[in-house]
């Protein structure tokens, strides 16, 4: 499957090369599955660009990164980060619901990552060229 063909398939049985349509993915957050209880997102990070610290007081959020370097930031509020790692491609990380996080770009290439929200939280079929949100909290 080209990734050009790519478009949210939620609801129906759907398989797929996983680690080759997030590396070729060039959007900052592209949703590829949404269903009723989890929703799967491609997410593609810009060298020295971040998600922008966010908490979801409802969702967990699982992130697998396939390629780059980034640095995880996770805290109980906006202030209080105390979860720090440097992350690498094969990495899972892990944020329990209404934990403060951030991702952050520190490579030198693009940092390539699925994310999977449960419960879901962008609409269906969400596609972001960049960041929407762009204002940063630099570490």
């Amino acid at each position: 499957m080209r990734f050009t063909d790519v478009t949210d398939y939620g609801k129906n049985p759907f398989v797929t090369n996983l680690e080759d349509v997030t590396e070729e993915n060039t959007y900052f957050r592209r949703v590829l599955w949404t269903g009723d209880n989890f929703q799967l997102v491609l997410m593609s990070i810009p060298v020295g660009e971040e998600i922008g610290s966010e908490i979801h007081p409802d969702i967990d959020q699982f992130f697998m990164i396939e390629e780059g370097i980034g640095k995880i930031y996770i805290g109980d509020n906006q202030d209080n980060l105390f979860f720090q790692r440097i992350v690498h491609e094969g990495d899972a990380i892990i944020v329990p619901q209404g934990m403060w996080h951030n991702l952050v770009n520190i490579g030198n290439e693009p940092l390539k990552l699925f994310t999977i929200y449960a419960p879901v939280e962008h609409p269906f079929g969400k596609i972001d060229v960049q960041n929407p949100n762009r204002f940063y909290f630099y570490y």
